[in-house]
């Protein structure tokens, strides 16, 4: 169980760095910032985001779901405010790196079984 999670943890710290990479200066961000980042970003997941997504339902609902990418943005500007060398240019600039982010977790996740952790 633990191996999964630091499998996991490792790998999203790789998408970030790969998200900043791509997005070139409108997204800074160091080594540490990455793992510093990724903890406090799965912690404002873990106890914001629901929140959010509750509150916001009316807008997902007449969005079909694209309000999410808002609320992801928001969570990744919380987070460039808050940890130290994660720089986002702009808000919205933390909405597209939750776009691609997003687009990265899926392709992690079409490799990764999470059941097992084994890659396929």
């Amino acid at each position: 169980m633990i191996r999964g999670w630091i499998v996991r943890w490792v790998l999203n710290i790789l998408a970030l760095i790969l998200t900043a990479v791509l997005l070139g200066s409108n997204f800074e961000l160091t080594f540490w910032a990455a793992i510093v980042g990724s903890v406090f970003l799965g912690i404002v997941n873990a106890f914001i985001r629901p929140i959010l997504i509750g509150l916001t339902l009316p807008f997902n609902i007449v969005t079909l779901g694209l309000f999410t990418f808002v609320i992801n943005g928001f969570l990744l500007w919380i987070t460039s405010v808050t940890v130290r060398g994660f720089d986002i240019a702009g808000f919205g600039w933390a909405i597209l790196a939750a776009i691609v982010m997003s687009i990265i977790s899926g392709v992690i996740s079409f490799f990764v079984d999470d059941r097992s952790f084994n890659f396929r």
